[in-house]
């Protein structure tokens, strides 16, 4: 019951979030770093020895290749 209450609250959680602005995705992918292509983006996080918890996508701001957290 514990676990299903901490889930719950979870959900409640990511629906009160507000969406971020197009001010705040702008910053988000400035900080991010740029690939030019998806392998590039997992050949980086292999590197890194995180490929497990990473992805790489396409980002609809600047065109390049994130990795972002699974």
């Amino acid at each position: 019951m514990q676990d299903h209450r901490f889930q719950h609250s979870l959900v409640w959680i990511k629906t009160k979030m507000k969406k971020p602005t197009q001010e705040e995705r702008q910053r988000m992918c400035t900080r991010k770093r740029k690939f030019r292509r998806q392998g590039d983006a997992l050949d980086a996080a292999l590197l890194a020895g995180v490929e497990r918890r990473r992805q790489a996508y396409l980002c609809p701001l600047c065109g390049h290749w994130h990795l972002t957290s699974n």
